[in-house]
């Protein structure tokens, strides 16, 4: 009797671990192919870097992928290895393309912008560039609202003289709590939220970075996948 009920028990526990096993991973799947309605938000589209490794942008394009981001560069000497092919095959493949620069908190405005301007050639064809603004993979440094606001209007000035384009501005909610800067730099806001809509920032934001995990034919790994605002 007592080893018939044990034998019971152990059962059920494995056909809870089962269950939930089947959930998780079912879940995980569904997790890496979920995008956004395309009823509510027709135009999607990624944005990457070298992190992602060689792209196959034909296979990229052929999925729905409407517009990339393609970083380009990072503080006042980095220059993303990739930008170069990315940017010409992104081309090639018919999506549409922007660049965006990865600001460091500590360099000045002056020095980022010269960088970025340095590699991105003026091109009214291209999406406006695009400015990223979060703490992850920064420096240290941790300047006071006044500078870096300066620094920040500074590299906004520059880029936008050269472009001819307002820059957008890529905030996370951690970066923006710390420095509002959607309060105090009027700019189209790309801001980022997993699954669901962004509820940060000072205004209505243009584009919404909706998942980080997303798997997309022609790259290898995750990628962040993003949707254009639809206001009809």
């Amino acid at each position: 009797m007592v080893t018939s009920s044990l034998n019971t028990m152990i059962k059920q526990k494995l056909l809870v671990l089962g269950i939930a096993a089947t959930i998780f991973f079912g879940g995980l799947l569904y997790s890496r192919h979920w995008i956004p309605s395309r009823s509510s938000y027709p135009v999607q589209g990624i944005d990457v870097s070298h992190h992602q490794g060689a792209i196959d942008w034909k296979r990229v394009a052929a999925v729905g992928t409407d517009f990339a981001y393609i970083k380009a560069s990072e503080g006042a000497e980095m220059r993303d290895p990739a930008f170069a092919n990315n940017w010409l095959d992104a081309g090639e493949a018919g999506l549409k393309r922007g660049a965006y620069h990865f600001f460091t908190l500590c360099k000045s405005g002056t020095e980022q912008a010269t960088n970025f301007i340095s590699i991105v050639e003026r091109d009214e064809t291209t999406l406006p560039p695009a400015l990223d603004l979060e703490f992850g993979g920064n420096c240290d440094a941790r300047p006071d609202k006044a500078k870096l606001l300066q620094e920040i209007e500074i590299f906004v000035r520059m880029v936008e003289a050269h472009s001819g384009k307002p820059v957008i501005l890529y905030l996370t909610s951690e970066f923006d709590d710390a420095y509002q800067i959607s309060s105090a730099v009027n700019r189209p806001l790309w801001l980022r939220r997993l699954i669901l809509q962004p509820n940060y920032g000072a205004r209505n934001w243009v584009m919404w970075q909706a998942t980080n995990f997303r798997h997309v034919d022609g790259i290898k790994g995750r990628v962040d996948w993003n949707v254009l605002r639809n206001d009809g």
